[in-house]
């Protein structure tokens, strides 16, 4: 359960609470909510990450494309949750869109001190992909690989990640796979879509679809360090 913001992170522990064991959570908040990030909520965010069931710090990064918050508060906000990960140890589950250049200053800041890192749901440039695998973080991949248009690059390029570093994700509720069959009514996107996100990727990496579950698996337990499933 990815938390996002000031109000939201509490619920995704409080959910991962409910299921221990089946469901984790991450604590931060996204640039789009930036300005939330006072004082205060550093302490708040700090009390969330005390729970092992928060896994990861983030959604957190630079969001340039929309400019839902003031870049210099962005940027702060960024910086303030980065340091949290190199306290507590933990991943961070980051975003960026239309801020590479900016989004790479503030992670050198962090150079070697950072456990894990994961750019996700990446639809940017060749040049931005290999900028993340030099620094051995893990790429996100979602259902823009089903988009016919907007997805053709990613399709090309999804084959250059090593297995071992590549997650696959829905980000649910948005993100809806433009190939999926019958399309919800709602337009909802779902976790339950995720099979047919690994089934395109497959076919893209050239690849079976159950090799590409196990491998994404793997790599996902090992980037949030989540314990083995029971036999």
């Amino acid at each position: 359960m990815t938390g996002a913001s000031r109000e939201h992170s509490p619920m995704a522990l409080e959910l991962a609470l409910q299921y221990p064991g089946i469901l984790f959570a991450t604590a931060g908040v996204h640039p789009h909510h930036a300005t939330e990030y006072t004082e205060e909520c550093d302490l708040e965010m700090r009390a969330l990450h005390a729970h092992k069931e928060v896994v990861a710090v983030g959604e957190c990064g630079l969001d340039y494309f929309r400019d839902f918050s003031p870049r210099p508060a962005q940027r702060k906000a960024f910086e303030r949750q980065l340091q949290i990960a190199v306290e507590t140890g933990k991943p961070v589950f980051l975003h960026q869109r239309e801020a590479h250049a900016d989004f790479m200053a503030i992670m050198k800041q962090f150079d070697g001190k950072l456990s894990r890192a994961v750019v996700h749901c990446f639809t940017d440039t060749r040049e931005a992909l290999y900028d993340y695998l030099d620094q051995d973080w893990y790429v996100g991949i979602t259902g823009w690989l089903c988009d016919e248009r907007r997805g053709k690059h990613l399709r090309e390029m999804v084959k250059d990640i090593p297995a071992h570093r590549l997650l696959v994700e829905t980000d649910a509720p948005y993100l809806l796979p433009r190939t999926l069959q019958p399309m919800p009514k709602d337009r909802r996107n779902e976790p339950s879509f995720l099979p047919h996100i690994v089934e395109e990727l497959a076919r893209d990496r050239g690849t079976t679809a159950d090799q590409a579950a196990r491998e994404s698996t793997v790599a996902a337990r090992t980037f949030f360090g989540l314990p083995s499933p029971p036999p």
